[in-house]
């Protein structure tokens, strides 16, 4: 989920200091685009046994410009250049998901009994971890903590197997990890991982550089090839649960486990006691801006006052005229009946449900395919349960070799970033994310809702998610990176909602090939239906417009290549998608919703409450509807599912409006307000 790096030069090596200079920036900078909410960084001084850290509440690129970072950087240039001592320096990029970023020891390099760590992931058992290793003391809120005192735990230990022991220690670690640790007390680092998000490049003899993802090390080697990182230096990948020593006088790497027995005394007996230097930068930029833990939690008895406005009209809307075959209302867009009382969607709906076809997938795919070293396939993974399948599905049954790729826009919740870590970490696949700039991210959805709030169209709704259309743009982007052409998606074709666009004057276009696509006539008249209620509605030309106009043109616009929807192949069905999530994954569910539907987003909460407040349904109906028509469920069924799952959920519109900046009262009270349909 973070962004890992460091770089290890000695003197030796006949890299000037300038481009070492050039290499920490570029490599920091780099690894910023997994995680923009605070970071850290630290240089080691093996000459005088010290180690200087910074860290904070700020993105690297800042942090890279203070003057404790500055000073700590040409320190160590100038003992690399009067070749007393190496230049080490390892970072962290970090996107927040429990430990709040305000408070300094969350933020990483996590600095305890003297060790250090950088992790990059979520240990979803920590909690369980502390209480099964009760002898250990727990200081802070951040998960990382439990990994460097279990390997503190284990070190300790006088004249053990270490290899067997550190495999071991690592092995009852549940979700992602790819970690550095140093520990003074034997001056060892210690580099793991269990799903391959960790590289290293390296001449194997004088300098070692490593980070979360193989294009910053090839961007590195291609940048300086007139230097001495030259086209032979060697980029290398740390595998699925392996796990080395490094040894940075040396520059070398001993694989851990490899060896039948490896010996150490315990680290009191050795006198390697560095002193730790820690400066906390502050970030001063945020003013009114709420930052706040994505893992707080709410309470309805608490908050009744708040949970109470939530408004369930269920015995109106239970009245609605529905169609007889489907479960559409009255109320939805360009809705018509027959005679019979069926809906003009059934009777032009045709059934997509497709027959199990996975062998013609795989003729089809075998052209891409490469060596079981090498990654050859993307699978766009939201943390949702059809991406998590189609991961599945990809990885055990195609045989891929697939790499997970998740684009997080801000409203990916702490959920889904758990069932993410998990779902990674038991198969062992690298998962690449961009984060974007989360802050201005949630700026963005504030000020298009506060602008909604004052003239509400449910056409208009949308441009709540439009920053996550991007997910597009950065799947193509990593194509290029990584040279991986073919990209597998787990988008579910019963998912579609024309009733979006509907409300904003589009009539549907029943023989879409996709559930995204649109007629040329219909962008036009979308584009044509935004720029009005923006010209009637000035509050939305505000500094979301170019971010907006940017989804639209990566959605609709952009080609879509090498491009294959699994559920094209293999049928859809609910029981088998929970079955393998929840058992296999130990999947964790929202706490306000039985559905395993939707509960990694936060938007969904908060839309699905205006749909279903003003117009009666909610895409959970529609999505029930399509069920219907391929014979999935019974109308009955249908209606008892729609009911329970347009129930408001509190807790995630809660979470949603606080993390934005919104009101919840004002906000609830102004969409309670709008007349309705019904």
């Amino acid at each position: 989920m973070c962004g890992i790096f460091g770089l290890f030069v000695k003197p030796e090596s006949g890299i000037s200091d300038r481009e070492i200079r050039k290499l920490t920036s570029k490599l920091a900078l780099m690894s910023e685009s997994r995680g923009k909410d605070s970071s850290g960084m630290a240089f080691v001084d093996h000459l005088s046994k010290k180690v200087e850290v910074t860290k904070g509440d700020v993105r690297i690129r800042k942090l890279l410009t203070t003057s404790q970072v500055k000073s700590s950087l040409s320190d160590s240039l100038e003992r690399y250049k009067s070749s007393k001592c190496s230049f080490l320096v390892f970072g962290h990029a970090r996107l927040v998901t429990n430990g709040s970023q305000l408070q300094t020891e969350n933020n990483q390099p996590v600095i305890k009994n003297g060790n250090f760590l950088i992790h990059n992931g979520i240990i979803v058992n920590a909690d369980s971890l502390w209480e099964k290793f009760a002898h250990m003391k727990r200081e802070f809120k951040i998960d990382s903590e439990v990994i460097l005192s279990l390997l503190d735990s284990t070190i300790s230990k006088t004249q053990v197997d270490l290899g067997r022991a550190i495999k071991n220690t690592l092995s009852q670690l549940e979700g992602t990890y790819s970690i550095m640790a140093f520990f003074p007390g034997i001056d060892k680092f210690l580099i793991a991982t269990n799903n391959g998000s960790l590289y290293f490049l390296s001449d194997n003899k004088n300098y070692l550089f490593f980070g979360s993802e193989i294009q910053y090390l090839q961007e590195l080697r291609d940048s300086f090839q007139k230097g001495n990182l030259n086209e032979t230096t060697v980029i290398s990948k740390v595998y699925p649960n392996q796990a080395f020593w490094f040894d940075p006088l040396k520059m070398e790497l001993k694989e851990i486990g490899v060896e039948r027995t490896e010996l150490i005394e315990a680290k009191s007996e050795n006198d390697h006691s560095y002193t730790v230097q820690i400066s906390s930068i502050k970030n001063t930029g945020f003013g009114n801006e709420i930052v706040i833990e994505p893992e707080i939690n709410f309470n309805r008895n608490k908050e009744k006052h708040l949970f109470s406005l939530l408004e369930n009209q269920s015995e109106k809307i239970e009245k609605l005229k529905r169609c007889t075959k489907c479960i559409l209302p009255e109320t939805f867009p360009f809705i018509s009946f027959d005679h019979e009382g069926v809906c003009n969607y059934c009777r032009n709906y045709k059934p997509k449900s497709p027959p199990k076809n996975l062998d013609g997938l795989k003729q089809l795919i075998e052209p891409y395919r490469k060596s079981l070293s090498k990654s050859d396939c993307i699978v766009p993974f939201s943390g949702g349960r059809d991406s998590t399948f189609a991961l599945h599905l990809v990885k055990n049954e195609l045989g891929l070799n697939p790499i997970a790729f998740t684009y997080d826009w801000g409203m990916v919740t702490d959920l889904a970033r758990r069932n993410i870590s998990r779902v990674c970490g038991k198969l062992g696949v690298e998962n690449v994310v961009v984060a974007a700039d989360i802050q201005w991210k949630r700026q963005n959805i504030r000020k298009n809702i506060e602008a909604w709030l004052r003239k509400p169209a449910l056409g208009m709704v949308p441009l709540f998610m439009a920053g996550d259309k991007y997910f597009f743009y950065y799947t193509d982007r990593l194509k290029k990176q990584t040279g991986i052409d073919l990209n597998i998606w787990g988008v579910n074709y019963l998912e579609n909602t024309d009733f979006k666009t509907g409300f904003a004057g589009l009539k549907p276009e029943f023989e879409k090939e996709r559930i995204f696509s649109l007629s040329i006539s219909n962008k036009l008249k979308l584009f044509g239906y935004i720029g009005k209620e923006m010209l009637l509605n000035p509050a939305y030309l505000n500094q979301s417009v170019w971010d907006s106009l940017g989804s639209f043109a990566v959605r609709y616009v952009a080609p879509k290549r090498d491009y294959f929807q699994l559920f094209d192949y293999y049928p859809w069905d609910e029981d088998e998608v929970n079955n393998l999530i929840l058992s296999e994954y130990n999947w964790e569910k929202s706490p306000d919703t039985d559905s395993t539907w939707r509960i990694g987003d936060g938007t969904a909460g908060f839309y699905n409450y205006i749909y279903y407040t003003v117009a009666g349904f909610s895409e959970v109906d529609t999505f029930r509807s399509n069920q219907i028509r391929e014979g999935m469920i019974s109308r009955e069924m249908g209606l008892n599912l729609a009911k329970a799952e347009n129930i408001p959920r509190f807790e995630t519109i809660r979470w949603y409006l606080e993390i934005i900046g919104i009101d919840f009262q004002d906000a609830i009270k102004k969409i309670n307000m709008i007349p309705r349909h019904y």
